[in-house]
């Protein structure tokens, strides 16, 4: 506290303030040493203190410790004697959301984790309030429901025990917010506001907390005018740690999120501020008053689509006939029933508003409509999108994009939002309408916040790389994504529904194109034929393409089951035994029949299948409640390699229940999990992106990027994607240009890459399509999306490197990233990228060191350009895979000549040999001639000149070229760089 830093004192004292205190007791009365001074101080005859002014770190001398140092710890000691370190600039204020969330209501949310305070006195004074919370929390909120269970989620705090903390905040049933505290002394706390929040309203909620006293407010509009207040006040010591656990905004697996959108969400860490002093404003101003007018007209929409559905099913009481008069008409009133006009209580005024919707309603049939209110609402928008979609699937779908626009937003209204996600991708690409970003945004977030799959995928996808004006923000995507990744496995065993297995089909790759089939195509019916033979590998690729929809087979689950059975039944195959006892035993499509399942289970494993081996341990784990049965079955199971065996042992450490290990185990849990999912398995994948949103393992530590890589990668497969992808497939197979680009953009837009890549594909087959209906530059767009995906094909890269080469459109060239984008090819072991690195070079470009270190070529041995194309050369020849000659062998062997002639070129036996040959040449020359001249002598012609001589030829080969001017061969000709 009184020197400075030096080498001996290594940490001096850091203090604000000194208080020095002195006092006089008895002797005999308190003067025992052993006593606290506090109980001495109340004995004291006198007291009295002052206060000392401390000196900074670093305005204090050195202390003279009178030890000489070595010579070199003395100077390195001296180098950083004098240096002042300087404390990272960090305040108390933390962002933890910056843009619109939609919450769906279901049990998904934003994670946030917080660490400590860099700074040293910002982290001791966090330390310090551990037992007397100083905080404020404002956050911007547009509720369309009150919680449909006790309690849905706001924002709360989980601990690292997995125990809510301080905060928790939530909203009931009745509109209250509840408020929990974790007490210090390990209870917990709650109270209820005596006001309800507003719904369908954007309002600012503001909690401040200041010890045990807690301050809530509401306020709305522009001005942020006061909606409620109410301060609660408590006498207990609350704890609060806000870097022992994680905060959820919204939902999470131990409860429900509200129904609605987040906005803006500040948090002072260390501070208590009342409203006026806190800065959070709603920065997406348009964008929410969008939502607001929006859920305005649907509440209109919604109304006039009730009454009119209720109108219709109840009569409609009297009416007046407003048919024309003609004979026909008279034979229909006279045999049939009577046309008539139905009143209904509308203005003029709401039908002008909504003349698609009026014509939709006029033009369907709503007595065969569920009289339940919101389904019935639901199942008339559900109708309007499919009349909308059947006019979008015609040879010219995409001319009627705009005509069918308001029939959409109708649709999207009554909660149907796969219509929410047509108008978003609609909007978002400019597909045949102007392009509108926020539009794209409010129909997508609105499709998010109804639960739609491809909207919520768009969503995480657009946070995920932060394009198209969404904010990068992996928690935010996080959110979207785990909330369809968690409904794949379900909408998997569902066998109800549009859905379709997703395949990886490419549309370059003719030989998967050739297999694609439906019921009457050769390959079907050759399978079919196959499979009544008695062929088990028919029979199992049958049932499997009938019961998940593959390979261009409608899903027709009770048609599989019948080919598991016959299989099973017929054949000793094991797998077909397996796939049929699981039939059996969940009761897919077929009458459960335990009994039987069971009996072939044990078949399939006595024959060493490993799914059946894991198959019995789940039968003794769920019917028979044996833990140490099942736990022997998995364990064997899983020596086989099975992932359903990891992911099942996984589970009995994190319920505590593996035969012999007392307790939960989420260490090991975890480690199962990660096995389970590299293994593909779909649950165990979830779990690992849990693990590594929340960071709540040590095992798993924090990494909000590859949680993200992980859920995205379940929620790709999941089957209404699917559905879609298989219609642009189909399409495009059919020769249906309008609707393979139709469904390919809309699976594109959820950033599936297979899809990024066929829509690129089908836009420069037909750029006449892509320029004429998109507002966006395809090519460019969907190469350079799937560039960025996780495992991205190398013709991808090949293609973008082709278009920063040559420049494309808006695209100036860019040769650096051209080569990046060729090396990345040539890393995936495309030999094409090896070819255009190497045409690059021979073109005068210099290839950066650190793309030779990305290729692993090294620049000490390769170190001039030449060394370079002779390995990139032999890689790329290397890596092809055509059997007889390459482009790459070719170009390589046509180096190793240049190289050849050029060494041939500077060698001095050439020198000697042309000098040689030069001089033979001269000499037989000069004697050529004159044994001409003299063969040829004769008298002089009268009138010839006697001096006259006759003309000396000049050589007919002109001198060699000087060798020393060729030092390099020169290239003309070179093929540029092809994708």
């Amino acid at each position: 506290m009184v020197y400075r830093d030096d080498y001996f004192i290594r940490y001096s004292i850091s203090v604000s303030a000194v208080v020095l205190r002195a006092w006089i007791t008895h002797r005999y009365s308190g003067g025992d040493l052993n006593v606290k001074w506090e109980e001495n101080l109340l004995h004291a005859v006198a007291t009295n203190y002052t206060l000392l002014t401390a000196v900074p770190p670093f305005e204090r001398p050195f202390k003279d410790h009178q030890v000489c140092l070595e010579w070199n710890m003395d100077y390195i000691w001296n180098l950083r004697a004098n240096k002042i370190p300087q404390c990272p600039l960090e305040n108390d204020v933390a962002t933890l959301l910056g843009f619109l969330y939609a919450s769906s209501g279901e049990n998904t949310g934003i994670v946030k984790k917080f660490p400590r305070f860099q700074n040293r006195e910002l982290e001791a004074t966090r330390r310090q309030r551990i037992d007397y919370p100083v905080f404020t929390v404002s956050l911007w909120l547009y509720l369309l429901h009150y919680c449909k269970a006790n309690l849905c989620g706001i924002l709360y705090f989980v601990d690292s025990s997995e125990m809510y903390g301080t905060p928790s905040i939530f909203l009931t049933e009745e509109g209250h917010l509840h408020i929990q505290m974790h007490l210090v002394k390990g209870e917990d706390l709650a109270v209820k506001t005596k006001f309800t929040v507003p719904l369908k309203e954007w309002f600012r909620l503001d909690i401040s907390f200041n010890g045990g006293q807690i301050v809530v407010t509401t306020s709305i509009g522009q001005d942020l005018k006061s909606y409620h207040n109410q301060t609660i006040s408590f006498r207990e010591d609350f704890y609060y740690n806000d870097t022992s656990g994680y905060f959820i905004i919204g939902g999470s697996r131990y409860v429900a999120g509200i129904e609605g959108f987040f906005g803006p969400l500040k948090y002072y860490r260390l501070r208590t501020l009342p409203p006026a002093q806190i800065f959070n404003p709603l920065l997406e101003k348009q964008l929410a008053e969008q939502i607001k007018l929006y859920y305005e007209r649907c509440a209109e929409v919604q109304e006039i689509v009730s009454v009119y559905a209720s109108t219709v099913q109840q009569g409609g009481g009297r009416q007046e006939a407003c048919d024309l008069q003609n004979s026909y008409l008279d034979l229909k009133r006279k045999y049939g029933s009577p046309s008539t006009c139905r009143a209904f209580p509308w203005e003029r005024k709401l039908k002008d508003n909504h003349p698609s919707l009026f014509q939709a309603l006029l033009e369907m049939d709503l007595l065969t409509v569920p009289r339940n209110q919101n389904e019935s609402v639901l199942e008339i928008g559900g109708r309007i999108f499919e009349k909308a979609v059947k006019r979008l699937s015609s040879v010219d779908g995409l001319h009627q994009i705009s005509s069918v626009i308001p029939f959409l937003m109708d649709s999207s209204c009554c909660g149907y939002h796969k219509a929410s996600y047509y108008l978003a991708v609609f909007y978002e690409t400019g597909l045949n309408v102007p392009r509108d970003q926020p539009q794209g945004m409010l129909y997508s977030l609105v499709g998010g916040q109804g639960s739609e799959r491809l909207s919520s995928m768009n969503l995480g996808y657009k946070h995920y790389q932060g394009i198209d004006n969404y904010p990068l923000d992996w928690e935010l995507s996080y959110a979207y994504y785990s909330n369809i990744a968690t409904k794949t496995p379900l909408d998997q065993h569902t066998l109800q529904g549009d859905q379709a297995y997703v395949e990886t089909i490419r549309l370059k790759d003719d030989e998967i194109l050739k297999v694609q089939t439906k019921e009457d195509g050769d390959v079907f019916m050759w399978l079919k034929h196959e499979a009544t033979r008695g062929n088990a590998a028919a029979q199992q690729r049958l049932a499997q393409m009938l019961f998940w929809g593959q390979q261009g087979v409608a899903k027709n689950p009770e048609a599989a089951i019948e080919w598991y059975a016959k299989g099973a039944l017929e054949t000793e195959d094991p797998a077909l035994i397996y796939d049929y006892a699981i039939v059996l035993f969940k009761g897919q499509g077929v009458k459960k029949n335990r009994r039987l399942a069971l009996e072939l289970m044990q078949k399939a494993a006595s024959k060493g299948l490993h799914q059946a081996v894991n198959g019995l341990g789940w039968y003794y784990h769920k019917f028979k409640k044996n833990y140490a049965k099942a736990a022997t079955y998995w364990l064997k199971a899983e020596e086989m390699g099975n992932p359903d065996a990891s992911y099942n042992l996984g589970v009995l450490y994190l319920d505590g229940i593996f035969p012999g290990v007392p307790g939960r185990n989420q260490t090991l849990a975890g480690e199962y999990f990660h096995k389970a999912a590299q293994g593909g398995h779909i649950e165990g994948t979830l779990w690992c992106s849990l693990y590594y949103i929340t960071g709540n393992l040590e095992t798993f530590p924090r990494d909000p990027e590859k949680a993200v890589v992980w859920a995205k990668h379940v929620a790709e497969k999941n089957g209404y994607l699917g559905h879609v992808i298989r219609k642009g497939l189909n399409a495009y197979l059919e020769g249906s240009w309008h609707e393979a680009l139709l469904y390919y953009v809309l699976a594109a837009e959820t950033g599936i890459e297979v899809s990024q890549t066929n829509l690129a594909h089908i836009c420069e087959e037909r750029p006449d399509l892509a320029e004429g209906y998109l507002g966006v530059n395809c090519i460019w767009r969907y190469y350079n999306f799937s560039v960025f995906q996780i495992d991205a094909p190398s013709f991808a890269y090949l293609k973008m490197g082709d278009l920063y080469y040559y420049g494309h459109q808006n695209q100036s060239q860019d040769l650096e990233l051209s080569v990046q984008m060729y090396a990345q090819a040539a890393l995936d072991g495309d030999s094409q990228g090896f070819f255009n690195l190497a045409l690059l070079i021979e073109e005068g470009a210099i290839i950066p060191h650190h793309i030779l270190d990305f290729l692993e070529i090294d620049p000490t041995i390769h170190s001039n350009n030449i060394s370079i194309l002779q390995e990139l050369y032999e890689r790329c020849w290397t890596h092809s895979t055509e059997e007889s000659f390459s482009p790459c062998a070719l170009a390589w062997l046509y180096l190793h000549l240049r190289l050849i002639w050029g060494a041939v070129l500077h060698s001095a036996l050439i020198y000697f040999l042309g000098t040689f040959l030069l001089s033979v040449l001269i000499a037989w020359t000069v004697q050529y001639f004159q044994s001409v001249s003299a063969s040829s002598s004769r008298p002089t012609p009268a009138g010839a000149s006697p001096n006259s001589t006759a003309p000396i030829a000049s050589p007919a080969v002109t001198p060699a070229a000087d060798a020393s001017a060729q030092d390099q061969p020169t290239v003309t000709n070179n093929p540029e760089p092809r994708g």
